[in-house]
């Protein structure tokens, strides 16, 4: 495969890591506002990788995202757990919310039924329970011994426990909870896991996710079934990626770490930093033009594809000034790694905040903590249905 911007149609490529994107992306961004990209179908479409196209792709409403292409790559990771099969109940909640490829007003409503729990306020107000589950699975890590693997010791445990405590899992379905969307499990016991977690929160109500679904008078259970799937298997491998990737950001930039062991008040503006830094998805869900559409230089013909790639605009010079180097006191409001427009991700503050409380926490109680290894570092398969970083395995000692 060439280096060649202006190669057509070309395929994602291969040669990225999280910290150290593949200078084909600098390539693309530098040619034009959109580039050419090969999609698994063979159609082609676009990918587009300067600030502020991408912004103006994601809101839109000339783009729809209700039909999916996923764009080729040189290299692919395949998700080894079958879905396997589903009853009736199942398949009507998962059709009727899938929020990714849904528009307008119906995506409106639905949305507007997740939020309430996950705004900047709601989220504040769990603040303590949080920094208390970063400091149990921090014990927890450290009882361990060094050296260890801080994405399952640390960033995995620290993610599905906050995701269930938001959400509304009783304590005493949380090991299953995790064995469904953590290590693995076909579609079913999900769907049967969430009947009863449902189920709990219709007879015991809480201030969470769940317990506002059951009591939400606009939703039949279908739709409370389906939304809870999503949420269940949204966002939380992300903020797993973001603990782990933003520790290896600042370690292998080791005066970056020590600015915050100094400081840890600049934790919040580190952290979206961090986010511009190593965004976890090399493309987002693709839109398609319902129309003939002007993307700066580029017309995209009506029925054509568009992959917006946070990795390219969240470095765009265009947007940020040395944009390749990371800078915890930068301020990085505006980066693209939540997305944007009304597909924005609905729970980016309840992921700000545990991922800032487990930073803080890192550099307040482990100031000498220091990188042995990580898989990251090293180019690796993208993770399907789009293309993702995978966090691997990152090695630490302190």
């Amino acid at each position: 495969m060439t280096d060649c911007p202006f190669h057509s149609p070309a395929a994602l490529p291969g040669d990225s890591t999280p910290t150290s994107p593949s200078p084909r992306f600098a390539q693309w961004r530098e040619a034009g506002a959109a580039a050419p990209l090969r999609y698994e179908d063979g159609h082609e479409g676009f990918v587009i990788t300067r600030h502020e196209e991408a912004r103006s792709v994601l809101s839109d409403p000339r783009f729809t995202v209700a039909h999916h292409r996923s764009p080729l790559r040189e290299s692919a990771l395949v998700d080894g757990v079958a879905p396997g099969p589903l009853d009736d109940r199942g398949r009507q909640a998962v059709a009727s919310t899938s929020l990714l490829s849904m528009d307008g007003p119906q995506h409106l409503r639905l949305r507007r039924a997740i939020t309430r729990r996950l705004s900047v306020k709601a989220v504040r107000t769990r603040t303590a329970e949080i920094e208390d589950v970063v400091d149990s699975v921090l014990d927890e890590m450290l009882a361990h011994g060094a050296p260890a693997n801080l994405t399952a010791h640390l960033a995995q445990p620290i993610s599905v426990r906050v995701h269930g405590l938001a959400l509304g899992v009783p304590p005493h379905l949380m090991a299953e909870f995790t064995r469904c969307f953590v290590q693995g499990a076909p579609a079913q016991d999900r769907h049967d896991l969430l009947r009863l977690a449902l189920e709990h929160r219709r007879q015991e109500p809480g201030d969470d996710v769940f317990s506002d679904l059951v009591a939400n008078p606009g939703l039949d259970r279908i739709e409370v079934e389906g939304l809870a799937f999503v949420l269940s298997t949204s966002g939380r491998d992300t903020v797993a990626y973001v603990i782990a990737t933003a520790v290896v950001a600042l370690l292998t930039d080791r005066a970056q770490y020590e600015a915050l062991v100094a400081d840890p008040d600049l934790v919040p503006t580190a952290v979206e930093e961090l986010l511009r830094f190593t965004p976890m998805f090399l493309t987002l869900f693709p839109r398609t033009s319902l129309q003939d559409v002007q993307v700066g230089d580029q017309l995209v013909a009506e029925g054509t594809t568009v992959s917006v790639s946070p990795v390219g605009a969240n470095r765009d010079p265009r947007r940020w000034d040395d944009p390749d180097a990371l800078d915890v006191s930068r301020s990085a409001r505006g980066h693209l790694s939540f997305g944007d427009g009304p597909h924005m991700c609905a729970g980016q503050q309840l992921a700000r905040v545990e991922i800032a409380a487990t930073v803080r926490t890192l550099v307040t109680r482990l100031p000498g903590l220091r990188l042995v290894d990580a898989e990251q570092l090293r180019p690796g398969p993208l993770a399907n249905p789009v293309a993702t970083y995978e966090s691997g395995v990152v090695t630490v000692a302190w």
